[in-house]
């Protein structure tokens, strides 16, 4: 069989290459041109995204474990730098050098909690404070829960989230509770700054991005568009209780049990976005 000639089609695009003559192959997921001459009608979705992005390190954050994005650089990421087109390629892309696999657990691509998704992994330089993108991972549903354990906390699904962790790193409930603890340690840091966003492994690509905020603004849009989604959410009202009740506890100076500080800092932070602070 010849090679085939792949195409990138967005799924909002696909009734209308298949229409331009576009065909797909379930095996591998993708739409492909069948014959050269249809090329000119399906130049639009021609592949042009590789298999390895330029300065991509695909060790980079190996395995799974929770990768909490610091507040001030919510909902500023490469999905929302790139148009739909753009994402439906590079996701697609990661999904099929990993062979449709979770890079994390292994898993084999499926339906619900076994469905791919892609996730970024971010390097950040704290003497210039830049987050840059280091890799496109692929995660399937339940392994990306619990690399963002934050969303897991607001929803209230983090004894879900924890439970997976321990069976994916065969760890035990000690060993995952300080694991989690480092993390919200860390977010809490890094949170206290403003970040610049970095995205020249997509740009070295030729990929077209959306100019990022400044990270002023990216900090006053993450409190703003938290705001506007947190209520959404169904679970969220029972989200902080299930985190403290799933937090360690540690008696204070009266003897009484509270969270962890990490864990109060990340719900102070979204409390101060609901009531439109910072």
């Amino acid at each position: 069989m010849p090679e085939r000639l792949w195409l990138d089609v967005p799924f909002g695009e696909k009734d209308a290459a298949k229409s331009a003559g576009a065909r797909w192959d379930p095996d591998v997921r993708r739409w492909y041109a069948p014959r050269v001459a249809l090329l000119p009608e399906l130049a639009r979705w021609e592949s042009r995204v590789p298999e390895l992005l330029p300065g991509e390190d695909r060790r980079f954050g190996q395995g799974l474990f929770v990768d909490l994005v610091p507040s001030t650089c919510w909902f500023t990421n490469v999905r929302s730098c790139v148009d739909e087109g753009q994402w439906d390629a590079l996701r697609s892309m990661v999904y099929r050098r990993a062979g449709h696999h979770c890079e994390a657990c292994g898993a084999p691509r499926g339906r619900d909690r076994q469905r791919l998704e892609a996730h970024e992994r971010w390097e950040y330089d704290e003497a210039t404070y830049t987050q840059t993108l280091r890799r496109l991972i692929a995660l399937c549903w339940s392994c990306h829960r619990a690399t963002h354990f934050g969303f897991a906390e607001v929803t209230g699904t983090s004894a879900e989230a924890t439970a997976h962790l321990r069976a994916v790193n065969g760890w035990s409930a000690g060993e995952a509770e300080a694991h989690i603890e480092r993390a919200f340690a860390l977010w809490e840091r890094r949170s206290t700054h403003e970040w610049r966003l970095d995205l020249g492994m997509l740009t070295n690509a030729g990929i077209k991005v959306v100019e990022p905020p400044a990270p002023d603004r990216r900090s006053q849009e993450s409190a703003a568009r938290l705001a506007v989604r947190l209520p959404l959410l169904p679970s969220a009202a029972q989200g902080e209780e299930a985190s403290h009740n799933a937090a360690t506890q540690r008696p204070d100076i009266d003897g009484r049990s509270t969270p962890e500080p990490p864990r109060r800092k990340f719900w102070e932070r979204i409390r101060g976005a609901l009531a439109g602070g910072h």
